[in-house]
């Protein structure tokens, strides 16, 4: 037994466009029947924040089968630990456009490698924006999410899927591991 923890669980594709149907009370059963402590959720996307001793990739590994075998279906499981997602906030390179949090966002990517900045011409997608620090891309998006070219590279069918949270999440899920820890 390790450390106790919070951990932040980001489920790709929950609850968006009428797909993956989960409602959030069964996110929560789900967490506590995996042994998961301090179980909340916040919004209706699949985010989850809990604690355990558990490494954040046998958070992701439990979370991906137990989804699985209660859905039928095998969402991409992203797991921070609190103090990964105290980082995240600290590195953000678009602080200054956080006045309206849902302009910048975080594509969490999935496993350990580090994110890359798509390969594409980023001047042709301006004013949207990307960073990548460690495994998250940044994205600083002045016309919103939904009608951005940049998003839709970032969150499309070459490489690595992430899971994508505006800074209002981002925030929210920090401060209820911070609640946590």
């Amino acid at each position: 037994m390790g450390l106790v923890e919070p951990v932040v669980v980001l489920i790709r594709g929950i609850n968006v466009g009428g797909r993956g149907r989960l409602p959030m009370a069964d996110l929560r059963a789900l967490a506590t029947d995996l042994g998961y402590g301090d179980v909340a959720t916040y919004v209706q996307s699949g985010n989850l924040v809990c604690t355990t001793d558990r490494s954040a990739d046998d958070v992701a590994d439990a979370v991906r089968a137990a989804l699985d075998a209660a859905m039928d279906v095998s969402p991409d499981v992203m797991v921070r630990t609190g103090a990964e997602l105290r980082g995240i906030v600290e590195r953000n390179p678009y602080a200054e456009h956080t006045d309206d949090p849902t302009r910048v966002h975080v594509a969490f990517m999935p496993g350990r490698a580090s994110a890359q900045v798509p390969d594409v011409d980023l001047a042709a997608l301006a004013p949207d924006e990307c960073v990548a620090i460690g495994r998250e891309l940044y994205l600083h998006l002045p016309n919103g999410l939904g009608r951005s070219k940049l998003a839709e590279v970032v969150a499309g069918p070459k490489g690595p899927r992430p899971t994508v949270r505006n800074w209002r999440t981002v925030t929210a899920l920090l401060a209820l591991a911070d609640e946590r820890a």
